[in-house]
Order: structure tokens, then C-alpha cells, then sequence
């Protein structure tokens, strides 16, 4: 028997990132209810779902040993919370990124679930001591924070609140991995994360670069596209500093830590993006992709065709 056979996952949130968290964790076996609100608007997902599952498994890039039917067979759609919440023992909140509406979800959550369940939000920036603070039991709330698109980066960022206890950690670890995700563990709670932290900084200084008149915004994009992104899609910034000097990471330090401090020292400060600077760049980037529906879903489904492509590379 699986070990996902028979348990379920309650999803809170019936918008993208829940409906690719649903998506996700049935790949895996589980048995998902998704909640919502808004009535009807979980049923609507449902068939948003099975758009999607379809037509991943005409493009042979569904995941799980499951076909789409019977993944479908796995997800429900609820509009009452203590029906969606029964016989769960994972939750995973996926509302919108407002403090406010986190934290009465998880006060509305905690009232209709054993102490054994866990409490897991999506959110990208919201800091576990600030999203649980008005939970009585916060050993068992911990973050899990996807990438966008979750199905396709595989990424989960997992949090936890000052009082979390290791084996709810372990626990959420062992879950992502089980459904195929590459969860990295954070050992305590920081602004914005792990990922943030870094995408901020790439962000910032290209941002600068471009204001700057050093680069445009089409060439800055082709430097991560083209250059930086085509390992990182497969190393890490400290191995490749391991693997770019003949004897490892110290003998990389030893030959650039000089010259990446003159460089890190010349950084200038952190940018408004407003103002006439946000004008321009704006500007230039809707030059290459106007900022139409149109061009913009047509760029986002070229994002995750690729995506899916470099998904089943990496297997």
C-alpha cells in the first residue's frame, strides 16, 4: 500500500497556487479537498483542474504513476470549511497574500481540526510569527512556499514559526519529496525567505544596470537567460564556484574573493522602482512584450511549455 493511500489534504484556496498544489499532491496519491469561500468557485477549479491534467497527459508530462482520471478521482470541491476540513491531516492555506486574511483562515481552521494536524501556508513573504500569531497551537504551523508555477519548479521553501517542532518539519519534508517536490529546509525564520533573498538581489542590480544606461533591458534578460540561468538550472551558486577553479571552492576564494568584494562594494543603493526610472524600464519591456492579455498569456504558456521541457530533462 501507498503511503499517501487513504490520507487527505485539505487545499484553502481555489486560485492558482491552490488549484496547482491540489494538482500536486494528487500526483502523489493523496486524496485532496479544495476549499473555498466563494461559492461554487471550488467546483469552478475542479474543471480548471481537469483542462489542465488533460492536457498534460496528451503532452506526456503528467506527473505520477496515476493517469488524469484517476488523479481527478482524488479531488473534491467543498464550500463549507468543516466538511472540507474532516479526516485531513495536512492543510495547506493558499489565499491571498494579506495578513489579515491568513490569519482569521487559520483561526477558522484550528477551531475544526485535532491538535495532530498541520498547518502549512503558501505565502512568499510573510514572515510564520506573523501568519500564525493568533493560532493557540503553533508547534505545528511551519510555511511551505512554492515557486509559480508549483508544478512545473519544484521548489517548496519550508519555514518555521520560532515554536515549530522538528517533527513537523521532518514531516512536511517527507510529504513534499513524496509527491516530487525538492523541498529546502530554512532554519529559521528571515524577510523574505531564501529565494526572495537571492531573486531580490539579481532583481536590484539589474534593475540598477539598466537605469544605470550599462545595459538594456533585452540584453540584461539574455545574462540570466543565456548565461547564469543555463547552470543554474542544474548547480547552485556555491558548487559553481566549487567546479569554476581547479581545486574547489577555496581555490576560487582565493583566486576572486578580492575582486567580488570591489565589485559587491561599487552595488549602489537599493532601487525605488518608481518614478521615471520604472517609466523607462516599463517602457522598454512592453517595446519587447506589450502588456496585453494576449501577449502575456501567449509569453506565460511559451514559460511553462519550457518549463515542462527542463522538468523532464532534470528527471
Amino acid at each position: 500500500m501507498s503511503s499517501s493511500e487513504g490520507k487527505t489534504i485539505t487545499v484553502i484556496g481555489s486560485g492558482l497556487i491552490g488549484r496547482s498544489w491540489a494538482m500536486v499532491f494528487m500526483s502523489g496519491g493523496y486524496r485532496v479537498k479544495i476549499y473555498d469561500n466563494q461559492p461554487g468557485q471550488a467546483a469552478r477549479a475542479i474543471q480548471e483542474v481537469r483542462k489542465q491534467l488533460e492536457d498534460l497527459q496528451e503532452e506526456c508530462m503528467l506527473r505520477g504513476d496515476r493517469s488524469a482520471s484517476e488523479q481527478l478521482a482524488l479531488l473534491s470541491s467543498h464550500d463549507d470549511l468543516c466538511q472540507a476540513l474532516e479526516g485531513a491531516f495536512f492543510i495547506q492555506e493558499c489565499v491571498f497574500e494579506e495578513i489579515e486574511a491568513k490569519r482569521s483562515v487559520f483561526q477558522a481552521v484550528e477551531s475544526h481540526v485535532g491538535e495532530g494536524v498541520i498547518l502549512s501556508s503558501s505565502t512568499s513573504c510573510l514572515l510564520p510569527s506573523n501568519v500564525f500569531s493568533q493560532v493557540q497551537n503553533r508547534k505545528r504551523c511551519i510555511i511551505s512556499h512554492p515557486v509559480n508555477p508549483p508544478y512545473y519548479v519544484r521548489l517548496v521553501e519550508l519555514v518555521p514559526h520560532p515554536e515549530t517542532l522538528p517533527e513537523v518539519m521532518d514531516t512536511t519534508h517527507a510529504l513534499m519529496t513524496a509527491v516530487g517536490q525538492a523541498p529546502v529546509r530554512l532554519k529559521k525564520e528571515i524577510d523574505g525567505f531564501a529565494l526572495n533573498r537571492v531573486q531580490y538581489a539579481i532583481i536590484a542590480e539589474s534593475w540598477r544596470l539598466v537605469k544605470d544606461g550599462v545595459i538594456s533591458v533585452k540584453d540584461i534578460d539574455l545574462v540570466m537567460s543565456e548565461g547564469l540561468g543555463m547552470r543554474y538550472a542544474f548547480i547552485g551558486p556555491m558548487e559553481t564556484m566549487h567546479l569554476n577553479a581547479a581545486e574547489g571552492l577555496e581555490d576560487y576564494l582565493q583566486r576572486y574573493r578580492e575582486g567580488m568584494k570591489r565589485v559587491l562594494n561599487a552595488f549602489g543603493p537599493v532601487p525605488e522602482f518608481s518614478g521615471e526610472a520604472a517609466e523607462c524600464i516599463n517602457k522598454e519591456m512592453c517595446e519587447l512584450i506589450p502588456a496585453d492579455q494576449q501577449h502575456l498569456s501567449a509569453r506565460r504558456e511559451r514559460r511553462d511549455q519550457l518549463l515542462m521541457g527542463l522538468a523532464k530533462l532534470k528527471k
